[in-house]
């Protein structure tokens, strides 16, 4: 069975630091899109970062976390990460990673994606 566990959510305050973990069993991220998607209360879920698979390592990110945020992998753990930097109240959401997909889009999103994780809730207040 194919596992996402995500790891590493919780709470900071405002300008505070996150990285969240996206640790994959029974299936490798090796030759596989990863993705971060977020949902907040009330909210439509959205894409917010996407890392194209192993030979193209791209990363795409939401217009609203470029500069902030950072995706990348490691696939000899079979591990991805999103490094959350200046985190700002409207980051709180509970956050996702997805993988497979058929492509990384420019905005950050991954389209038709193959395995949801279960979520990690990131709460960013004072």
């Amino acid at each position: 069975q194919v596992q996402l566990v995500e790891s590493g959510g919780g709470l900071v305050q405002p300008g505070g630091s996150l990285r969240l973990s996206c640790a994959a069993s029974g299936y490798s991220l090796r030759g596989h899109r990863i993705a971060w998607f977020r949902q907040a209360p009330g909210k439509e879920r959205e894409g917010v970062s996407c890392i194209s698979s192993y030979d193209d390592d791209r990363t795409y990110y939401k217009e609203s976390v470029k500069g902030r945020f950072t995706i990348s992998r490691d696939n000899a753990k079979n591990t991805g990460y999103l490094q959350m930097k200046s985190l700002k109240p409207e980051d709180t959401a509970v956050y996702y990673c997805v993988v497979g997909g058929d492509y990384c889009s420019g905005s950050g999103s991954l389209i038709r994606p193959d395995y949801w994780g279960q979520g990690t809730q990131v709460t960013v207040s004072s």
